[in-house]
């Protein structure tokens, strides 16, 4: 995966876990903030931790695009190691609560996520070194999904809402197809169509080559 710089600012994308999750640790003057802890082994929680080492920053937040299995494994290993809490969409709380049933689901092991110090709440900013974020509400593939738009960078966190010419799945607990074509054609679609969307599986991509060439929005659209 790349790691991406701009300036003051930079992203560097891990992949980790069965299910290939894309954890994102971004840096910018001295902070840096983990956005979907996905590290599941043993050496990916270390990997993790000795690149952020090697950065000298100070990790301040850890944050969920949402509470699925995958983006969780490392919240509790993260959050002691770097005694910071973590921060969900009031929604997800629930998800982290039922860690262990989600972990029967699909017989891997998860160390139980502690609770969030603090409820993502749409529409606020979070902001960090030189970066300022907006929550954006995304729901469809879970009912708290939230993604992270940086204007100023033109880049947006989406997690698991729009993949490069996919989509999320909605088969999930309260997934739904029309919610999740919603937030993407209400908030997703109308940013400009150079920026960077960096999901939480597969490739980065942009809103524009996904405008063109998502089958699902495509063929949505034409509906």
């Amino acid at each position: 995966m790349f790691l991406w710089a701009v300036i003051s600012v930079v992203i560097k994308p891990f992949t980790y876990n069965p299910f290939s999750t894309n954890c994102y640790v971004v840096s910018s003057l001295g902070e840096t903030v983990i956005v979907d802890p996905s590290c599941h082994a043993d050496w990916e929680r270390d990997e993790l931790i000795e690149y952020i080492q090697s950065t000298g920053t100070q990790v301040s937040r850890i944050l969920l695009t949402h509470a699925h299995i995958d983006h969780i494994f490392g919240c509790a290993d993260l959050s002691e190691h770097f005694g910071i809490g973590i921060e969900v969409h009031g929604e997800e709380k629930v998800l982290l609560e039922q860690a262990a049933f989600q972990s029967q689901m699909y017989g891997i092991a998860i160390k139980q996520p502690p609770m969030p110090v603090r409820l993502i709440v749409p529409g606020e900013t979070i902001t960090f070194g030189d970066i300022t974020w907006s929550v954006i509400h995304t729901p469809g593939h879970s009912p708290g999904s939230v993604s992270f738009l940086d204007v100023k960078n033109g880049y947006v966190l989406s997690g698991d809402v729009l993949f490069q010419h996919s989509i999320g799945r909605t088969d999930l607990w309260r997934g739904s197809l029309p919610t999740l074509m919603d937030s993407i054609f209400q908030n997703l679609m109308p940013l400009d169509d150079e920026t960077r969307v960096l999901s939480g599986h597969g490739p980065e991509t942009t809103i524009g080559e996904e405008r063109e060439n998502n089958p699902f929005l495509t063929d949505f659209a034409g509906v």
